[in-house]
């Protein structure tokens, strides 16, 4: 499968990676890719600079977001979430037509500083503002209630824990959910139609609390029945 992925942070670099490796053709989307490849400096959280990682991926291309996400199969938008809506505009109305877009950003607001709100909440949802502004494209929303090693890496946790899936397409929810269980997740719950969405970008206030409860973002929910 053809994959492109929207971001070159954290998130962009643990979806690359994991995808290439189970041998997906995949390419990175970046605004401008000369520029992203000449970045020596870790980024502000301390990470190693892109092109540190690319040197030990070079399987995975570099490219434009529009070139990236021509001919996908799949496009992961893996942005910050006020970015979102610009990334999928420089990707092209036209290469997102028909396809499936899994949508992993969150409608975090620093405005206010830490700990961030949510710039939509209630009765809309980031997921549903994208798939408005791009009819064409099939967007589904997961992966955004965990960490990004643990979304691609669950096993990692040593036992079963819950994502979820929101998206009106079904077939575009099948694509995602194989996705999801070739990273090794083994309790998908496809929750509706994408105004479902508006739960799982809430949880995330409480992510954030977890997180500095448990001094690390190395955990996830589980949905007992």
């Amino acid at each position: 499968m053809n994959v492109a992925v929207l971001g070159t942070g954290v998130v962009g670099r643990a979806l690359a990676g994991r995808l290439a490796s189970l041998g997906h053709t995949v390419t990175v989307g970046t605004r401008d890719p000369e520029a992203t490849l000449g970045r020596t400096e870790p980024d502000s959280m301390g990470n190693p600079p892109f092109s540190a990682w690319h040197a030990d991926h070079p399987d995975v291309t570099l490219a434009t977001f529009a070139e990236a996400a021509a001919g996908a199969d799949l496009v992961v938008l893996a942005g910050n979430g006020a970015a979102a809506a610009d990334m999928l505009a420089a990707a092209g109305a036209d290469n997102l037509g028909g396809t499936v877009v899994l949508d992993i950003s969150n409608p975090l607001d620093f405005s206010a500083g830490f700990p961030p709100s949510l710039f939509v909440k209630d009765t809309d949802s980031l997921a549903e503002q994208l798939q408005r502004a791009f009819p064409e494209a099939r967007i589904v929303k997961s992966l955004n209630t965990l960490t990004a090693s643990l979304m691609v890496d669950p096993a990692s946790l040593g036992q079963s824990s819950t994502v979820f899936v929101s998206g009106d397409d079904a077939e575009a929810k099948s694509l995602v959910t194989s996705v999801l269980e070739s990273f090794g997740h083994d309790d998908v719950i496809d929750l509706g139609p994408l105004e479902t969405a508006r739960g799982t970008e809430m949880l995330l206030p409480l992510w954030l609390r977890l997180t500095g409860a448990l001094g690390t973002p190395h955990f996830n929910l589980k949905v007992v029945r």
